[in-house]
């Protein structure tokens, strides 16, 4: 069994909304693609980007590992023409390192953004002063940002939490800071970095920054259907919104929200788009990766999209121990075939 890209109708290209501007990056669109840890490969922004995001963003990016030309680092950074404007993020707790990382990807040409995290609150990241520990520290995040904004023409972002407690005065504090410094944009995910992502994002607090701030802002946190999108959009006056988990499950989602903001209404995911995009997964990965790392990565991938769906138990542990594309295709179709009787 061969595998064809059968890519539906499904999709909704951003190009049919207005620009907008991030620093000198025109923006035709509402949707961003979250930074995620060991899912937003260039495999999976590219199925996402096929499906109408306006913007995709890498993994997080350890500026010491490019450092100190780590092969895995740089393996992060692979990337295309046809996934652009692509946002970079980059993450660690010194300023020289951090400068030095921002030139290096400035001068590979691959990156529109370039994002500093403020906002993961994984333990091994914190101890090392990164991530939303800088939170707590801001004479430290200001040197970051002034010595990578030196570093680089790029569109510069910065992602955030609401800081260490609940009244967010560390996310204030520091997007009044990023604003004098340079910086083009702030996004806000307003969970505390001790809740991760339990609980609910306080989506009054991107409301008071889009007060407080001339910046753009992006909301970030708990958008799952289009209807979140719009909500957190009408809601806290943000100028985009990034969707992190919704997109694991249905990379459609994006396209989705700027369907239902440009046009008004959003159509349903139906079993069988979902079908196509797991095979145009697969694709992707093993031209990326080749058939027998893409199979490994993909095992933990693929039982995402059908988590949900009538009889998946099955599929999803067949799906987890798969060694072969052909295997992987003869799954998903002898389950959609199943589904249809």
């Amino acid at each position: 069994m061969s595998l064809q890209q059968t890519d539906t109708c499904f999709t909704y290209p951003p190009a049919r909304m207005p620009a907008w501007q991030i620093g000198p990056v025109n923006i035709r669109g509402k949707t961003f693609l979250a930074p995620l840890a060991g899912v937003t490969s260039l495999p999976f922004r590219r199925l996402v980007k096929e499906c109408g995001a306006a913007v995709v963003c890498s993994e997080m990016i350890s500026a010491k590992g490019l450092f100190y030309n780590s092969e895995k680092t740089l393996s992060l950074l692979a990337a295309c023409p046809e996934e652009r404007p692509l946002s970079v993020q980059i993450f660690g707790a010194e300023a020289d390192i951090m400068a030095r990382a921002a030139a290096e990807i400035t001068s590979m040409g691959i990156a529109d953004i370039l994002d500093i995290n403020f906002g993961c609150s994984v333990k091994k990241v914190i101890k090392q002063g990164a991530g939303a520990a800088l939170m707590n520290d801001l004479p430290m995040s200001r040197k970051i940002i002034q010595a990578v904004r030196r570093a680089t023409s790029l569109a510069l972002t910065i992602k955030i939490r609401s800081g260490w407690d609940p009244s967010g005065s560390q996310a204030f504090a520091l997007v009044d800071m990023a604003e004098k410094e340079g910086v083009d944009a702030v996004v806000c995910h307003p969970r505390t970095a001790t809740q991760g992502f339990k609980g609910y994002a306080d989506r009054d607090l991107i409301r008071k920054l889009k007060d407080q701030t001339a910046l753009p802002v992006i909301g970030n946190g708990d958008i799952l259907t289009p209807a979140d999108a719009l909500e957190m959009l009408n809601q806290t006056g943000c100028d985009a919104v990034m969707i992190g988990r919704g997109a694991m499950t249905n990379p459609f989602l994006p396209g989705q929200v700027e369907a239902l903001i440009s046009q008004g209404i959003s159509h349903p995911v139906t079993a069988s788009d979902l079908f196509r995009k797991m095979e145009r997964l697969i694709q992707l990965y093993v031209g990326h990766f080749g058939e027998m790392t893409a199979c490994r990565m993909l095992r933990g991938r693929l039982p995402w999209f059908v988590k949900g769906m009538p009889g998946c138990t099955g599929i999803r542990a067949s799906l987890s121990r798969i060694s072969t594309t052909n295997q992987a295709v003869a799954l998903i179709r002898d389950y959609e075939y199943r589904l249809s009787l």
